[in-house]
């Protein structure tokens, strides 16, 4: 089959790679349908020294199931499944307890003989943990947003969740990427009254606000922070989603939360150590959030999207073919596409 292979910073390319087979009586294989370019790619995209063993790329995708292993009872061949961007057993101590990244048996994609899911087919284990059922067919125009399940809307979710965002709250976004903007349509669908975004791309923010923002600030730093304070008689929000992973985005949520409030976050941070001293100790501030258990929000997520009720599938503004994957990266790199799908 063909699959994305990086070899060094900036060189991705798509090669045959071995078609993927069951191995354990819990596989299951599927083949690809969609997938897409993360954000959390670029960052090996951006650094990786190169190697003469390059990793398979990819771990958001969804697809049909093609074969199942003797002891899969709940996929069978035929189904249309999305993938969650770790897979699980879904039945140990930290699944039972909506911690599936944690699982005991678990683990990412594309690594230590496990497919990646930017290709044309994948060795699924532990499936019937792992793979959730879509009521949808393969043709179907909700496939972009059902995709967002894998990794970016459950991303958002589990920042709105972790801060405890309820109804009638005031929350600042900190990132108008795609998490950034999956924060909003999660902080709307938990009931946030007042949902002001942080973001300086014009065409993204306005996304935001379609999808519920009620305010844009696209200053940065301490002009960022004072421009929040002015929205909220000076005091912050209580709630602060941080969905960028840089340092200065942290240092922008703890100038605009509100005392006593909670930040969380979810951007894979690029940073060693927090700057979280004395003065936010001061200041009785929660530092929450972490990696999303998306296998824990999928099934709760669904039905929002097959009722309408929200559009995750808008963050995908350009499209690629799996051979022009290399071209979906760039893109994403150069901030010309906010994030890029991939149909096979």
């Amino acid at each position: 089959m063909r699959a994305t292979l990086l070899y060094q910073a900036g060189d991705v390319r798509v090669e045959d790679v071995e078609d993927p087979k069951i191995q354990n009586p819990t596989d299951a294989v599927v083949r690809i349908i969609l997938s897409c370019v993360c954000g959390s790619d670029l960052w090996p995209f951006k650094s990786q020294p190169y190697t003469d063993t390059p990793r398979q790329m990819g771990h958001e995708f969804l697809g049909v199931v093609q074969e199942t292993g003797s002891e899969v009872k709940d996929v069978k061949p035929g189904a249309v499944v999305v993938v969650p961007f770790t897979y699980a057993d879904n039945t140990c101590a930290y699944c039972r307890d909506g911690l599936h990244t944690s699982c005991v048996h678990g683990g990412p994609w594309g690594v230590g003989g496990v497919d990646g899911g930017q290709g044309q087919a994948a060795r699924i284990p532990y499936a019937d943990g792992t793979l959730v059922k879509l009521p949808v067919g393969e043709d179907s125009e909700l496939l972009p947003d059902l995709l967002t399940l894998s990794d970016v809307l459950c991303t958002g979710y589990h920042a709105a969740r972790t801060a405890g965002v309820q109804a009638g709250d005031s929350v600042t976004v900190i990132g108008d990427g795609a998490v950034g903007l999956s924060g909003v349509i999660a902080a709307k669908l938990l009931g946030a009254e007042r949902i002001i975004l942080m973001g300086r791309h014009t065409a993204r923010t306005d996304l935001g606000r379609d999808f519920g923002a009620t305010d844009v600030v696209a200053a940065r730093g301490e002009e960022g922070v004072n421009a929040v304070r002015e929205l909220t008689d000076g005091f912050g929000t209580p709630k602060v989603l941080e969905c960028v992973g840089l340092k200065d985005a942290l240092v922008q949520a703890s100038g605009v939360v509100r005392h006593g409030g909670t930040i969380s976050r979810v951007g894979a941070p690029q940073y060693p150590e927090a700057p979280f001293g004395f003065p936010e100790f001061m200041r009785n501030i929660t530092l929450t959030g972490g990696v999303a258990p998306a296998r824990a929000y999928m099934e709760e997520l669904m039905p929002h999207i097959l009722d309408g009720s929200i559009r995750p599938g808008r963050v995908f503004d350009r499209t690629v073919g799996l051979e022009d994957i290399a071209e979906g990266y760039r893109l994403m790199n150069d901030r010309e596409a906010l994030k890029t799908l991939v149909r096979l």
